[in-house]
Protein backbone atom coordinates (compact mmCIF):
# COMPACT_ATOMS: atom_id res chain seq x y z
CA UNK A 1 0.00 0.00 0.00
CA UNK A 2 1.41 3.52 -1.06
CA UNK A 3 2.19 5.63 1.86
CA UNK A 4 1.24 9.14 1.48
CA UNK A 5 0.87 12.55 3.38
CA UNK A 6 -2.79 14.26 3.46
CA UNK A 7 -2.85 17.85 2.63
CA UNK A 8 -6.58 19.15 4.18
CA UNK A 9 -7.06 22.06 1.74
CA UNK A 10 -8.57 25.09 3.15
CA UNK A 11 -9.04 27.51 -0.46
CA UNK A 12 -5.26 28.62 0.02
CA UNK A 13 -3.41 29.29 -2.96
CA UNK A 14 -0.45 27.65 -1.87
CA UNK A 15 -2.11 24.25 -1.23
CA UNK A 16 -0.62 22.84 -4.47
CA UNK A 17 2.80 23.72 -4.05
CA UNK A 18 2.52 21.80 -0.45
CA UNK A 19 1.71 18.83 -2.32
CA UNK A 20 4.44 19.32 -4.84
CA UNK A 21 7.20 20.07 -2.12
CA UNK A 22 5.77 17.18 -0.16
CA UNK A 23 6.65 15.12 -3.45
CA UNK A 24 9.74 16.51 -4.28
CA UNK A 25 10.72 14.61 -1.26
CA UNK A 26 9.66 11.45 -2.97
CA UNK A 27 6.73 11.16 -0.68
CA UNK A 28 3.32 10.63 -2.35
CA UNK A 29 0.46 13.40 -1.28
CA UNK A 30 -2.78 14.11 -1.85
CA UNK A 31 -4.78 17.09 -1.37
CA UNK A 32 -8.62 16.72 0.14
CA UNK A 33 -11.19 19.29 0.68
CA UNK A 34 -11.64 19.94 4.28
CA UNK A 35 -15.32 19.06 3.67
CA UNK A 36 -14.94 15.94 1.75
CA UNK A 37 -11.66 13.65 3.35
CA UNK A 38 -11.26 10.12 2.35
CA UNK A 39 -11.21 7.31 5.08
CA UNK A 40 -7.63 7.25 7.14
CA UNK A 41 -5.88 4.01 6.98
CA UNK A 42 -2.67 2.89 7.32
CA UNK A 43 -1.72 4.29 4.17
CA UNK A 44 -1.85 7.34 5.86
CA UNK A 45 1.30 8.89 7.28
CA UNK A 46 0.93 12.35 8.28
CA UNK A 47 -1.56 14.95 8.06
CA UNK A 48 -1.20 19.03 6.80
CA UNK A 49 -3.30 21.50 7.25
CA UNK A 50 -3.33 24.25 4.39
CA UNK A 51 -3.47 27.72 4.77
CA UNK A 52 -6.94 29.75 3.78
CA UNK A 53 -8.32 33.22 2.45
CA UNK A 54 -10.59 33.16 5.79
CA UNK A 55 -10.17 34.23 9.11
CA UNK A 56 -10.61 31.38 11.94
CA UNK A 57 -13.00 34.54 13.59
CA UNK A 58 -15.12 34.82 10.49
CA UNK A 59 -18.51 32.99 10.95
CA UNK A 60 -18.18 31.21 7.93
CA UNK A 61 -15.06 30.19 8.28
CA UNK A 62 -13.91 26.35 7.58
CA UNK A 63 -14.47 23.78 10.36
CA UNK A 64 -12.74 20.89 10.87
CA UNK A 65 -13.19 18.25 13.65
CA UNK A 66 -9.68 16.73 14.86
CA UNK A 67 -11.04 13.71 16.31
CA UNK A 68 -10.05 11.48 13.70
CA UNK A 69 -6.39 12.76 13.35
CA UNK A 70 -4.76 14.56 16.36
CA UNK A 71 -2.83 12.78 18.60
CA UNK A 72 -2.98 10.07 16.85
CA UNK A 73 -1.15 10.47 13.84
CA UNK A 74 1.25 13.71 12.71
CA UNK A 75 0.09 16.79 12.22
CA UNK A 76 1.10 20.02 11.09
CA UNK A 77 -0.65 23.10 10.49
CA UNK A 78 -0.13 25.89 7.94
CA UNK A 79 -0.73 29.38 8.52
CA UNK A 80 -4.76 29.03 9.04
CA UNK A 81 -4.38 25.31 9.82
CA UNK A 82 -2.19 26.18 12.83
CA UNK A 83 -4.02 29.27 13.81
CA UNK A 84 -7.42 27.46 13.65
CA UNK A 85 -5.36 24.82 15.52
CA UNK A 86 -4.34 27.33 18.28
CA UNK A 87 -8.42 28.59 18.02
CA UNK A 88 -9.88 25.32 18.99
CA UNK A 89 -7.78 24.15 21.97
CA UNK A 90 -8.42 27.45 23.91
CA UNK A 91 -5.50 29.50 22.47
CA UNK A 92 -6.05 33.05 21.13
CA UNK A 93 -6.29 34.56 17.59
CA UNK A 94 -6.62 38.27 16.97
CA UNK A 95 -6.46 40.02 13.99
CA UNK A 96 -3.41 41.87 13.58
CA UNK A 97 -3.04 45.71 13.60
CA UNK A 98 -1.01 45.27 10.04
CA UNK A 99 -1.34 42.85 7.47
CA UNK A 100 1.86 40.95 8.18
CA UNK A 101 2.96 39.77 4.20
CA UNK A 102 6.44 39.16 3.20
CA UNK A 103 9.75 38.27 4.06
CA UNK A 104 10.47 38.00 7.59
CA UNK A 105 13.32 35.81 9.72
CA UNK A 106 12.95 33.50 12.50
CA UNK A 107 14.71 35.43 16.04
CA UNK A 108 14.44 32.39 18.20
CA UNK A 109 14.54 28.76 17.14
CA UNK A 110 14.39 25.47 19.45
CA UNK A 111 16.87 23.64 17.29
CA UNK A 112 16.86 21.02 19.73
CA UNK A 113 13.30 20.45 18.29
CA UNK A 114 12.75 18.19 15.70
CA UNK A 115 10.53 20.24 13.42
CA UNK A 116 13.07 22.69 13.60
CA UNK A 117 16.17 20.82 12.83
CA UNK A 118 18.65 22.34 10.87
CA UNK A 119 16.60 25.74 10.08
CA UNK A 120 19.49 27.88 11.52
CA UNK A 121 18.65 31.51 13.45
CA UNK A 122 17.64 34.20 11.13
CA UNK A 123 16.34 32.27 8.51
CA UNK A 124 14.04 33.54 6.26
CA UNK A 125 10.63 32.40 5.75
CA UNK A 126 7.34 34.20 4.10
CA UNK A 127 4.31 35.28 5.98
CA UNK A 128 1.06 35.81 4.57
CA UNK A 129 -2.01 36.57 7.37
CA UNK A 130 -3.88 39.25 8.62
CA UNK A 131 -4.53 37.44 12.05
CA UNK A 132 -1.75 36.59 14.80
CA UNK A 133 -1.84 33.61 17.56
CA UNK A 134 -1.24 35.72 20.45
CA UNK A 135 -1.39 33.26 22.95
CA UNK A 136 -0.98 29.34 22.53
CA UNK A 137 -3.40 26.93 24.37
CA UNK A 138 -2.11 24.99 27.15
CA UNK A 139 0.48 22.33 26.69
CA UNK A 140 1.07 23.93 23.13
CA UNK A 141 5.01 25.05 23.44
CA UNK A 142 6.71 27.74 21.24
CA UNK A 143 9.51 26.53 18.89
CA UNK A 144 10.02 29.74 16.68
CA UNK A 145 9.58 33.44 16.81
CA UNK A 146 10.04 36.05 14.36
CA UNK A 147 10.41 40.06 15.84
CA UNK A 148 6.99 40.65 14.83
CA UNK A 149 5.34 37.24 15.11
CA UNK A 150 6.08 35.50 18.66
CA UNK A 151 4.34 32.56 17.90
CA UNK A 152 5.81 31.61 14.33
CA UNK A 153 5.75 27.81 15.39
CA UNK A 154 4.67 26.00 18.13
CA UNK A 155 4.24 21.93 19.24
CA UNK A 156 1.91 20.13 21.11
CA UNK A 157 3.58 18.77 24.50
CA UNK A 158 3.67 14.75 23.91
CA UNK A 159 2.33 14.88 20.42
CA UNK A 160 3.90 14.69 16.88
CA UNK A 161 1.09 17.95 16.53
CA UNK A 162 2.46 21.13 15.60
CA UNK A 163 1.69 24.61 13.66
CA UNK A 164 3.55 27.45 11.73
CA UNK A 165 2.46 30.40 10.80
CA UNK A 166 4.71 31.25 8.13
CA UNK A 167 4.78 28.88 4.49
CA UNK A 168 7.15 26.76 4.22
CA UNK A 169 6.13 25.49 0.72
CA UNK A 170 6.97 28.93 -0.96
CA UNK A 171 10.62 29.47 -2.52
CA UNK A 172 10.77 32.59 -0.35
CA UNK A 173 11.04 29.94 3.24
CA UNK A 174 14.69 29.65 2.31
CA UNK A 175 14.16 26.30 4.87
CA UNK A 176 11.04 25.50 4.08
CA UNK A 177 12.36 22.06 2.19
CA UNK A 178 14.31 21.37 5.59
CA UNK A 179 11.19 21.66 8.14
CA UNK A 180 8.98 19.51 5.64
CA UNK A 181 11.49 16.61 5.30
CA UNK A 182 11.69 17.20 9.31
CA UNK A 183 7.95 16.55 9.36
CA UNK A 184 7.44 14.08 6.49
CA UNK A 185 11.04 12.12 7.57
CA UNK A 186 11.66 12.35 10.68
CA UNK A 187 8.19 12.73 12.46
CA UNK A 188 6.26 10.75 9.84
CA UNK A 189 8.68 8.13 9.17
CA UNK A 190 8.01 8.19 5.50
CA UNK A 191 10.48 6.08 3.39
CA UNK A 192 10.36 8.33 0.20
CA UNK A 193 10.03 5.52 -2.13
CA UNK A 194 7.27 7.27 -4.63
CA UNK A 195 9.61 7.84 -7.16
CA UNK A 196 8.61 8.35 -11.17
CA UNK A 197 9.66 4.98 -12.16
CA UNK A 198 7.16 3.91 -8.76
CA UNK A 199 4.19 5.86 -10.47
CA UNK A 200 4.47 4.36 -13.54
CA UNK A 201 4.44 1.01 -11.87
CA UNK A 202 1.70 1.41 -9.80
CA UNK A 203 -0.60 3.95 -12.26
CA UNK A 204 -0.03 0.87 -14.98
CA UNK A 205 -0.87 -2.21 -12.83
CA UNK A 206 -3.87 0.41 -11.49
CA UNK A 207 -4.85 0.70 -15.14
CA UNK A 208 -4.85 -2.89 -15.62
CA UNK A 209 -7.27 -3.42 -12.91
CA UNK A 210 -9.35 -1.04 -13.27
CA UNK A 211 -9.81 -1.21 -17.66
CA UNK A 212 -9.53 -4.98 -17.39
CA UNK A 213 -10.16 -6.23 -21.01
CA UNK A 214 -12.13 -3.13 -22.25
CA UNK A 215 -11.41 -0.63 -24.77
CA UNK A 216 -10.31 2.72 -24.38
CA UNK A 217 -10.25 6.08 -26.53
CA UNK A 218 -7.86 8.46 -26.32
CA UNK A 219 -7.04 11.83 -27.84
CA UNK A 220 -3.44 12.67 -28.92
CA UNK A 221 -2.13 15.63 -29.24
CA UNK A 222 1.89 15.38 -29.90
CA UNK A 223 1.78 16.81 -26.43
CA UNK A 224 3.89 15.52 -23.42
CA UNK A 225 1.11 15.34 -21.44
CA UNK A 226 -1.08 12.65 -23.95
CA UNK A 227 1.69 11.49 -24.75
CA UNK A 228 2.84 10.17 -21.50
CA UNK A 229 -0.95 9.18 -20.81
CA UNK A 230 -1.17 7.23 -23.69
CA UNK A 231 2.29 5.04 -23.07
CA UNK A 232 0.84 4.06 -19.70
CA UNK A 233 -2.00 3.25 -20.98
CA UNK A 234 -0.78 1.34 -23.65
CA UNK A 235 1.72 -0.50 -20.98
CA UNK A 236 -1.27 -1.54 -19.58
CA UNK A 237 -3.92 -2.88 -22.14
CA UNK A 238 -1.74 -2.43 -25.69
CA UNK A 239 -4.42 -2.49 -28.87
CA UNK A 240 -7.07 -1.88 -26.88
CA UNK A 241 -6.09 1.62 -26.47
CA UNK A 242 -7.56 3.21 -30.09
CA UNK A 243 -5.75 6.66 -30.36
CA UNK A 244 -7.15 9.55 -32.20
CA UNK A 245 -5.33 12.43 -33.30
CA UNK A 246 -7.53 15.05 -34.17
CA UNK A 247 -6.92 18.01 -36.56
CA UNK A 248 -8.91 20.65 -35.69
CA UNK A 249 -7.72 23.25 -38.21
CA UNK A 250 -6.15 25.07 -34.53
CA UNK A 251 -2.95 23.30 -34.63
CA UNK A 252 0.63 24.75 -35.27
CA UNK A 253 1.85 24.29 -38.79
CA UNK A 254 2.45 21.02 -40.55
CA UNK A 255 1.58 19.68 -36.58
CA UNK A 256 -1.10 17.32 -37.97
CA UNK A 257 1.71 15.06 -40.77
CA UNK A 258 4.36 15.51 -38.20
CA UNK A 259 2.50 14.22 -35.10
CA UNK A 260 1.34 10.64 -36.83
CA UNK A 261 4.90 10.34 -38.34
CA UNK A 262 6.58 10.92 -35.09
CA UNK A 263 4.03 8.14 -32.96
CA UNK A 264 5.10 5.47 -35.68
CA UNK A 265 7.77 4.26 -33.95
CA UNK A 266 6.11 3.71 -30.67
CA UNK A 267 3.78 0.86 -31.83
CA UNK A 268 0.40 2.89 -30.68
CA UNK A 269 -2.71 2.11 -32.30
CA UNK A 270 -3.34 5.31 -33.79
CA UNK A 271 -5.96 6.96 -36.68
CA UNK A 272 -6.02 10.81 -37.49
CA UNK A 273 -9.00 12.33 -38.23
CA UNK A 274 -9.38 15.41 -40.51
CA UNK A 275 -12.07 17.98 -38.68
CA UNK A 276 -11.33 21.34 -39.33
CA UNK A 277 -14.46 21.92 -40.98
CA UNK A 278 -16.46 21.52 -37.91
CA UNK A 279 -14.10 23.03 -35.35
CA UNK A 280 -13.87 26.44 -37.41
CA UNK A 281 -17.52 26.29 -38.51
CA UNK A 282 -18.63 26.29 -34.82
CA UNK A 283 -16.35 29.08 -33.74
CA UNK A 284 -17.95 31.18 -36.35
CA UNK A 285 -18.45 35.07 -35.23
CA UNK A 286 -17.44 33.77 -31.56
CA UNK A 287 -15.02 36.41 -30.06
CA UNK A 288 -15.84 35.23 -26.61
CA UNK A 289 -12.90 33.07 -24.71
CA UNK A 290 -15.03 30.71 -22.67
CA UNK A 291 -17.12 30.42 -25.22
CA UNK A 292 -14.63 29.40 -27.76
CA UNK A 293 -12.90 27.42 -25.23
CA UNK A 294 -16.65 25.60 -24.58
CA UNK A 295 -17.13 25.39 -28.66
CA UNK A 296 -14.23 23.51 -28.85
CA UNK A 297 -14.71 20.95 -25.90
CA UNK A 298 -18.03 20.40 -27.53
CA UNK A 299 -17.17 19.35 -31.01
CA UNK A 300 -13.96 17.38 -29.40
CA UNK A 301 -16.43 15.36 -27.65
CA UNK A 302 -18.98 14.74 -30.63
CA UNK A 303 -15.85 13.99 -33.36
CA UNK A 304 -14.82 11.25 -30.51
CA UNK A 305 -18.50 10.54 -29.89
CA UNK A 306 -18.13 9.57 -33.81
CA UNK A 307 -14.90 7.85 -33.95
CA UNK A 308 -15.92 5.75 -30.47
CA UNK A 309 -18.84 4.52 -32.47
CA UNK A 310 -16.87 3.16 -35.44
CA UNK A 311 -14.87 1.07 -32.80
CA UNK A 312 -16.74 -2.18 -31.24
CA UNK A 313 -17.20 -1.82 -27.55
CA UNK A 314 -15.01 1.01 -26.35
CA UNK A 315 -15.77 1.72 -22.77
CA UNK A 316 -13.39 4.14 -22.06
CA UNK A 317 -12.00 7.97 -23.33
CA UNK A 318 -8.26 8.29 -22.00
CA UNK A 319 -7.25 12.27 -21.74
CA UNK A 320 -4.16 13.32 -20.76
CA UNK A 321 -5.38 16.63 -18.22
CA UNK A 322 -2.78 17.25 -15.60
CA UNK A 323 -3.24 19.07 -12.30
CA UNK A 324 -2.68 22.57 -13.35
CA UNK A 325 -5.69 22.09 -15.76
CA UNK A 326 -7.87 20.58 -13.13
CA UNK A 327 -7.32 23.31 -10.30
CA UNK A 328 -7.67 26.50 -12.61
CA UNK A 329 -10.86 25.07 -14.16
CA UNK A 330 -12.53 24.22 -10.57
CA UNK A 331 -11.75 24.03 -7.42
CA UNK A 332 -9.35 20.91 -7.70
CA UNK A 333 -10.66 19.27 -4.16
CA UNK A 334 -14.07 20.91 -3.76
CA UNK A 335 -12.65 23.28 -1.33
CA UNK A 336 -13.57 26.91 -1.28
CA UNK A 337 -10.90 28.15 -3.97
CA UNK A 338 -11.41 30.06 -6.90
CA UNK A 339 -12.06 28.86 -10.80
CA UNK A 340 -9.38 30.53 -12.99
CA UNK A 341 -10.60 29.33 -16.38
CA UNK A 342 -12.14 26.44 -18.10
CA UNK A 343 -9.91 23.66 -20.05
CA UNK A 344 -11.26 21.40 -23.08
CA UNK A 345 -10.97 18.38 -21.62
CA UNK A 346 -12.16 19.15 -18.28
CA UNK A 347 -15.54 19.20 -16.40
CA UNK A 348 -17.33 15.70 -17.45
CA UNK A 349 -18.77 14.55 -20.64
CA UNK A 350 -22.12 15.09 -21.99
CA UNK A 351 -25.35 12.36 -21.25
CA UNK A 352 -25.21 11.17 -24.87
CA UNK A 353 -21.39 9.66 -24.64
CA UNK A 354 -21.76 6.95 -23.13
CA UNK A 355 -17.88 6.66 -21.86
CA UNK A 356 -16.31 6.50 -18.78
CA UNK A 357 -13.12 8.82 -18.39
CA UNK A 358 -9.67 7.59 -17.05
CA UNK A 359 -7.14 10.40 -17.00
CA UNK A 360 -3.61 8.44 -15.60
CA UNK A 361 -2.28 12.37 -15.42
CA UNK A 362 -4.71 13.96 -13.21
CA UNK A 363 -3.02 14.31 -10.17
CA UNK A 364 0.86 15.08 -11.88
CA UNK A 365 2.24 18.30 -12.46
CA UNK A 366 3.90 19.16 -16.07
CA UNK A 367 7.69 18.49 -14.50
CA UNK A 368 6.84 15.17 -12.62
CA UNK A 369 5.10 14.27 -16.16
CA UNK A 370 8.15 14.67 -18.00
CA UNK A 371 10.05 12.33 -15.04
CA UNK A 372 7.44 9.58 -15.25
CA UNK A 373 7.72 9.86 -19.21
CA UNK A 374 11.23 9.55 -18.67
CA UNK A 375 10.94 6.55 -16.77
CA UNK A 376 9.17 4.38 -19.06
CA UNK A 377 11.60 5.26 -22.16
CA UNK A 378 9.92 8.38 -23.76
CA UNK A 379 12.93 10.27 -25.74
CA UNK A 380 13.85 13.65 -24.60
CA UNK A 381 12.52 14.94 -28.46
CA UNK A 382 8.89 14.06 -27.33
CA UNK A 383 9.31 15.42 -23.54
CA UNK A 384 11.08 18.22 -24.03
CA UNK A 385 8.17 19.62 -26.45
CA UNK A 386 6.73 23.31 -25.34
CA UNK A 387 2.97 22.67 -23.84
CA UNK A 388 0.71 23.71 -26.21
CA UNK A 389 -2.59 24.75 -25.23
CA UNK A 390 -5.73 21.88 -26.37
CA UNK A 391 -7.84 24.80 -27.83
CA UNK A 392 -4.94 25.33 -30.04
CA UNK A 393 -4.32 28.55 -31.70
CA UNK A 394 -8.27 29.53 -31.10
CA UNK A 395 -6.86 31.20 -27.78
CA UNK A 396 -3.89 32.62 -29.55
CA UNK A 397 -6.46 34.64 -31.67
CA UNK A 398 -7.89 37.63 -29.88
CA UNK A 399 -11.34 38.02 -31.20
CA UNK A 400 -13.15 35.62 -33.79
CA UNK A 401 -11.68 32.96 -35.67
CA UNK A 402 -11.31 32.95 -39.52
CA UNK A 403 -9.10 30.36 -41.94
CA UNK A 404 -7.07 33.72 -42.75
CA UNK A 405 -6.46 34.74 -39.36
CA UNK A 406 -5.13 31.01 -38.61
CA UNK A 407 -2.94 31.08 -41.50
CA UNK A 408 -1.57 34.27 -40.30
CA UNK A 409 -0.65 33.01 -36.62
CA UNK A 410 0.60 29.14 -38.11
CA UNK A 411 3.54 30.89 -39.80
CA UNK A 412 4.28 33.71 -37.30
CA UNK A 413 4.03 30.78 -34.50
CA UNK A 414 6.46 28.95 -37.30
CA UNK A 415 9.25 31.41 -37.73
CA UNK A 416 9.16 32.16 -33.88
CA UNK A 417 9.33 28.46 -32.86
CA UNK A 418 11.71 27.45 -35.51
CA UNK A 419 13.93 30.78 -34.58
CA UNK A 420 13.98 29.20 -30.78
CA UNK A 421 15.35 25.70 -31.98
CA UNK A 422 18.03 27.37 -34.64
CA UNK A 423 19.38 29.82 -31.78
CA UNK A 424 19.75 27.18 -28.94
CA UNK A 425 17.13 28.81 -27.29
CA UNK A 426 14.15 26.63 -27.21
CA UNK A 427 15.31 24.45 -24.30
CA UNK A 428 15.32 27.45 -22.26
CA UNK A 429 12.22 28.22 -22.16
CA UNK A 430 9.24 26.39 -20.79
CA UNK A 431 6.20 27.63 -23.31
CA UNK A 432 6.53 29.86 -26.43
CA UNK A 433 3.76 31.01 -28.44
CA UNK A 434 2.56 33.88 -31.11
CA UNK A 435 -0.91 35.84 -30.67
CA UNK A 436 -2.84 37.53 -33.24
CA UNK A 437 -3.90 40.94 -31.66
CA UNK A 438 -7.01 42.46 -32.80
CA UNK A 439 -6.06 45.41 -33.59
CA UNK A 440 -4.09 46.86 -37.00
CA UNK A 441 -1.60 49.22 -37.18
CA UNK A 442 0.01 51.90 -39.62
CA UNK A 443 2.61 50.67 -41.55
CA UNK A 444 5.70 51.58 -44.38
CA UNK A 445 6.87 49.18 -46.36
CA UNK A 446 8.35 50.66 -49.27
CA UNK A 447 6.74 53.82 -50.61
CA UNK A 448 2.94 52.44 -48.99
CA UNK A 449 1.28 53.08 -46.13
CA UNK A 450 -0.21 49.60 -44.66
CA UNK A 451 -2.96 49.10 -42.07
CA UNK A 452 -2.21 45.24 -40.90
CA UNK A 453 -2.57 43.13 -38.11
CA UNK A 454 -0.14 43.02 -34.89
CA UNK A 455 1.54 40.07 -33.42
CA UNK A 456 2.44 39.55 -29.76
CA UNK A 457 5.26 37.12 -28.98
CA UNK A 458 5.10 35.08 -25.83
CA UNK A 459 7.86 32.98 -24.33
CA UNK A 460 7.57 31.83 -20.34
CA UNK A 461 9.75 29.74 -17.65
CA UNK A 462 8.19 27.84 -15.17
CA UNK A 463 8.11 24.06 -13.69
CA UNK A 464 4.71 23.02 -13.56
CA UNK A 465 2.33 25.96 -15.34
CA UNK A 466 1.21 27.23 -11.78
CA UNK A 467 3.41 29.89 -12.06
CA UNK A 468 5.16 31.46 -14.94
CA UNK A 469 8.05 34.42 -15.37
CA UNK A 470 8.82 35.82 -18.83
CA UNK A 471 11.86 34.75 -20.57
CA UNK A 472 14.40 37.67 -21.31
CA UNK A 473 15.42 36.56 -24.45
CA UNK A 474 18.58 38.59 -26.39
CA UNK A 475 17.19 41.43 -27.82
CA UNK A 476 19.11 40.86 -31.37
CA UNK A 477 17.01 37.87 -31.53
CA UNK A 478 14.06 39.53 -30.75
CA UNK A 479 14.96 42.02 -33.34
CA UNK A 480 15.38 38.71 -35.96
CA UNK A 481 11.96 37.18 -34.84
CA UNK A 482 10.53 40.66 -35.92
CA UNK A 483 12.24 41.63 -38.85
CA UNK A 484 11.25 37.98 -40.41
CA UNK A 485 7.88 38.05 -39.16
CA UNK A 486 7.49 41.20 -40.66
CA UNK A 487 8.87 40.66 -44.03
CA UNK A 488 7.81 36.81 -45.23
CA UNK A 489 3.95 36.54 -43.26
CA UNK A 490 1.66 39.04 -45.69
CA UNK A 491 -0.81 40.59 -43.11
CA UNK A 492 1.57 41.48 -40.32
CA UNK A 493 3.50 45.00 -39.45
CA UNK A 494 3.99 45.23 -36.01
CA UNK A 495 5.79 42.48 -33.51
CA UNK A 496 5.56 43.08 -29.61
CA UNK A 497 6.95 40.87 -26.62
CA UNK A 498 5.01 39.97 -24.03
CA UNK A 499 7.09 40.64 -20.43
CA UNK A 500 3.76 39.95 -18.27
CA UNK A 501 4.75 36.93 -15.38
CA UNK A 502 1.76 34.38 -13.92
CA UNK A 503 0.41 35.81 -11.31
CA UNK A 504 -1.24 38.09 -12.43
CA UNK A 505 -1.29 37.72 -16.20
CA UNK A 506 -1.87 33.92 -17.06
CA UNK A 507 0.30 32.25 -19.86
CA UNK A 508 -2.15 32.02 -22.21
CA UNK A 509 -3.96 35.59 -23.14
CA UNK A 510 -7.33 33.61 -23.66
Amino acid sequence: MQEKIIIIDFGSQYTQLIGRRVRELNVYSEIHSYNNLPEIDESVKGVILSGSPFSVLDENAPQYNFDRIKGKLPLLGVCYGAQYMSHTFGGKVASSNTREYGRAHLNMVDESNVLMKGVPMNSQVWMSHGDSINSVPPHFKLIASTEDVKVAAFQVEQEDTFGIQFHPEVYHTTDGLQLLKNFVVEVCKCEQSWTPAAFADTTITALKQKIGSDKVVLGLSGGVDSTVAAMLLHNAIGKNLYCIFVDNGLLRKNEFESVLERYKHLGLNIKGVDAKDRFLTALVGESDPEKKRKAIGRVFIEVFDDEANAVTDVKWLGQGTIYPDVIESVSATGGPSATIKSHHNVGGLPDFMKLEVVEPLRLLFKDEVRRVGASIGLSQDLLGRHPFPGPGLAIRILGDITPEKVRILQEVDAIFIDGLRSDGLYDEVWQAGAILLPVQTVGVMGDERTYEQAVALRAVSSTDGMTADWCHLPYEFLAKMSNQIINKVKGVNRVVYDISSKPPATIEWE
